[in-house]
């Protein structure tokens, strides 16, 4: 793998290992404030971003020494609108420049792995965002966000609230491959 490349993927395992679990810490805040549904949401969304993370180490199987992972990474936890604030914050980080950079560096080197990995997180983090406005909407007017059933394809981690498509839309995944999050 190319050295940029290399390094783009260490960057993005570094921030989805974070984002995994500040979203699980976020989701404690949220079920302590009476927020289930957010809660559940995060919880979901958090699997999600376990599953980029696995996905970019898998990319980096050819090191076998350290390296410094240089990620953007949200602090500074709070309660739950604020949680959800710093959550948007970073999806718009990854959707607006570090995936679509990632992804130009990586077609420009001919990484077509790597490209596939980072391109299947961009597609995904694009829902995590909306998920994450509508929930701080309603956490915003004081309630608990109205959720269906969230879905993550446990390939690419794709997630959508509804039914599971029968084809992952990112990754192509059949719809046995989709976990649910149901209210309960």
């Amino acid at each position: 793998m190319k050295q940029m490349t290399e390094q783009n993927m260490i960057n993005a395992f570094g921030g989805e290992c974070q984002a995994h679990m500040r979203y699980l810490r976020f989701a404690e805040v949220a079920a302590k404030e009476n927020f289930p549904n957010v809660s559940r949401m995060l919880i979901a969304i958090a699997e999600a971003e376990r599953i980029h993370a696995f996905d970019h180490y898998q990319e980096l199987k050819h090191l076998d020494t350290g390296r410094v992972a240089n990620s953007m990474a949200a602090f500074g936890p709070g309660n739950t609108a604020k949680n959800l604030g710093l959550s948007i914050a970073g999806e718009t980080f990854e959707i607006e420049e570090m995936y679509p950079t990632y992804i130009e560096t990586a077609a420009f080197q001919s990484e077509r792995s790597a490209e596939r990995s980072f391109r299947w997180s961009y597609m995904t983090e694009v829902e995590h965002r909306k998920l994450f406005q509508k929930a701080k909407e309603a956490v915003d007017g004081g309630q608990d966000v109205t959720l269906g059933t969230v879905h993550v394809c446990d390939v690419c981690g794709y997630t959508l609230e509804g039914d599971a498509p029968d084809a992952c839309p990112v990754c192509k995944a059949k719809k046995d491959r989709f976990k649910a999050y149901e209210a309960v």
